[in-house]
């Protein structure tokens, strides 16, 4: 497998994992079939024209889309099953690890990778065991007729979901505990973030003269580094598709918390201009 580490701001970044050497002859576990199983089924639903089938994808597709893009990131990372703990221990080749070394300096990328691999697990693991919690209190749904039970197999989906975050999340740690690692910058994804559309601004989006990453007082920090249309021109050049969607995804999520933010901080601004012109008419 090889690593990807996609900034999307200057303080968040997508790690994403490209499976290699798949082979089909290899058995699919019961949990494989089942989440093919699922996805053939929802592929199905999407095609309905109407009825209750297509309203519960659209419904569905606005909760996906609000799924963190760091557990969709972690989930592309297989568990950490023994046989593969045993393979890639005795193997003489590390797993490769590109990244953008304009983004990202060299010597910052097991930083990063140790942060990305750590920061959710009790997260995903709480949330994990609250699914579980749930899904016997959403039994007596399967009562109501014709329509399936929604909140127990919605709550089936986030235990999963969680599971896998958490297990990919494990086999990052593992691999950085036993430096099975090799960071490799990529020329390619420096000249995609070079040459990109020039990323979202939440203060230019406001019609606000200056930028957000000049020094006025709103968060010079944190920026965009990717344009949502770059998502494509990226997956396109690595001859990843998925990866598509995996990058809209996360800018679309970053972007609108960074524009919330800036808000929010263009209220209290005005809220304090105004106390003080009421302090001064006093």
């Amino acid at each position: 497998m090889r690593l990807f580490l996609l900034p999307i701001s200057t303080r968040r970044t997508l790690i994403y994992c490209q499976r290699l050497n798949i082979t089909t002859s290899e058995k699919q576990s019961w949990l494989d079939k089942g989440t093919t199983k699922a996805a053939n089924l929802w592929a199905g639903w999407e095609k309905k024209e109407s009825g209750w089938q297509k309203k519960v994808v659209d419904y569905g597709n606005q909760a996906l889309k609000r799924i963190p893009y760091e557990e969709w990131g972690l989930k592309s990372i297989p568990p950490l099953s023994k046989r593969r703990e045993s393979e890639e221990l005795s193997g003489n080749e590390k797993v490769e690890v590109s990244f953008p070394s304009t983004l990202i300096p060299r010597e910052r990328v097991m930083e990063v990778l140790r942060t990305l691999g750590t920061e959710r697990q009790s997260l995903h693991k709480s949330r994990m065991i609250y699914s579980f919690i749930g899904m016997p209190i959403s039994a007596p749904f399967a009562l109501v007729p014709i329509v399936p039970n929604l909140p127990f197999f919605y709550l089936v989906f986030r235990a999963w979901s969680h599971w896998r975050a958490l297990s990919g999340a494990k086999h990052v740690e593992f691999l950085l505990d036993n430096k099975l690692v090799k960071a490799t910058p990529s020329k390619i994804l420096d000249d995609l973030y070079s040459n990109g559309k020039q990323p979202f601004d939440p203060a230019l989006a406001k019609g606000t003269a200056k930028s957000s990453t000049a020094n006025d007082g709103v968060d010079v920090e944190e920026r965009m580094v990717l344009h949502k249309s770059n998502g494509k021109r990226i997956a396109e050049a690595l001859k990843i598709p998925e990866l598509d969607v995996e990058l809209d995804r996360a800018v679309w999520q970053v972007e609108k918390a960074l524009r919330e933010k800036h808000e929010l901080k263009e209220e209290q601004r005005d809220l304090k201009a105004a106390n003080s012109k009421l302090k001064e008419k006093k």
